[in-house]
């Protein structure tokens, strides 16, 4: 049987695919993925909510328990200020795509805003990572229940809550958070 070059075509995109959905591409894949969303927040950033269309939270009443951060805390203690909620796992592709930016932002905003970054993984996981990128973002676990207005199923979702205790903004997925769209919501927030 004579080898054609359609023949070579079909076997390595039938070994691609099943690479791809075995234990075996499962690296490959969540590299391409995180690939995409690092491109996706890069191209894209939120859109905030104007202020008379801004949607008040039930309740900031939310307790948080330190993980990598200095004290627990309760989310209602802080109204005043500007708040950023990042809900995010270490396994989430798109998560781990928008945290470079995230880390910008924190780093030029960290004494102005407060950053709250809600994980449901383990202190160790969340630890090890951050070591592996250098990473020193304020991170938490839900000790409660959140008002519905800032309560998600979908990772990476993103809140932005301004002093009055309204949602300025919600994203779900993955973002560019070092955007001048965003710091210029942000400085508007907080000079207001």
């Amino acid at each position: 049987m004579k080898i054609t070059k359609k023949m070579i075509s079909n076997i390595l995109f039938f070994g691609f695919i099943i690479f791809l959905f075995t234990p075996y591409g499962a690296n490959t894949k969540a590299k391409l993925i995180q690939g995409v969303t690092y491109v996706k927040t890069m191209l894209f950033a939120p859109k905030a909510t104007a202020v008379n269309e801004r949607i008040n939270i039930s309740t900031l009443n939310l307790d948080l328990k330190a993980i990598n951060a200095v004290t627990n805390f309760n989310l209602k203690d802080k109204k005043g200020k500007v708040i950023i909620l990042n809900y995010w796992a270490t396994w989430c592709p798109p998560c781990r795509g928008e945290m470079p930016s995230l880390q910008r932002l924190y780093d030029d905003y960290k004494n102005k805003v407060e950053f709250v970054f809600i994980t449901s993984d383990e202190k160790e996981k969340v630890a090890k990572f951050y070591n592996e990128y250098n990473y020193n973002l304020p991170t938490y676990q839900l000790t409660s229940n959140p008002a519905s207005e800032i309560n998600t199923r979908t990772l990476p979702t993103t809140f932005i809550i301004d002093k009055n205790g309204k949602l300025a903004l919600k994203e779900i997925g993955a973002s560019n958070w070092n955007s001048s769209s965003v710091r210029a919501l942000l400085n508007g927030l907080i000079d207001e």
